[in-house]
């Protein structure tokens, strides 16, 4: 974090009513560090980030936590003038009640998965089916045969939408029992967004 002061700029709707906000300082090189982009509205965000990117004699604009998938980089004239320089992890989930974990979480997708569940650190292993419709999701223990056996840190790696079970298990991570289950759970476990911690701890 900078030690110099922090500045916000917040943004108003046609009513006046704050609807997000920018926070940022300027360091002694010069450089516009923004530690927040906050607001539920893309254009809101985008409306935000071009005010700190519009400001005057600053010659270079560190954005210090972004979600992966944020629009940014798209949304400059030249893609190439936006780089990554850290990829740091701020969210972690670890499941300790599988099926309530699995029942709170909001669904893009209807199917059923039946999961194999082993929790070395607890010395526990679950067997559940996941059952998805119309956006809820009911998930009970079961003696069917699993479509997946994974990790409960594997779990807690897709629970979130923000890695998909294909990857993990060409990773051989997650053990996919038939041919097509992969992509059924990566079309279940999908998110309208990237998974994203905008306060550090």
């Amino acid at each position: 974090m900078s030690s110099a002061p922090r500045h916000v700029a917040v943004h108003r709707d046609a009513d006046g009513v704050p609807d997000g906000y920018v926070s940022y300082a300027l360091d002694d090189a010069d450089t516009l560090i923004v530690d927040e982009v906050v607001t539920a509205d893309d254009g809101v965000d985008a409306a935000l980030v071009r005010f700190v990117l519009g400001h005057d004699l600053v010659p270079q604009v560190l954005f210090k936590r972004m979600p992966v998938d944020h629009p940014l980089r798209w949304q400059l004239a030249d893609f190439r003038a936006g780089q990554v320089t850290d990829d740091s992890e701020w969210l972690w989930v670890r499941l300790l009640d599988v099926p309530r974990a699995l029942t709170a979480r909001g669904w893009f997708a209807d199917g059923e998965l039946v999961l194999d569940v082993d929790d070395s650190f607890l010395g526990e292993r679950g067997r559940y089916l996941l059952t998805v419709r119309d956006g809820k999701a009911e998930c009970v223990p079961t003696g069917r045969e699993p479509d997946l056996s994974l990790d409960v840190r594997d779990l807690g790696s897709i629970c979130l939408g923000g890695t998909l079970p294909s990857v993990l298990v060409r990773a051989g991570h997650i053990r996919a029992h038939r041919v097509g289950v992969a992509a059924r759970a990566d079309a279940l476990f999908r998110a309208e967004r990237a998974p994203y911690c905008v306060h550090w701890f």
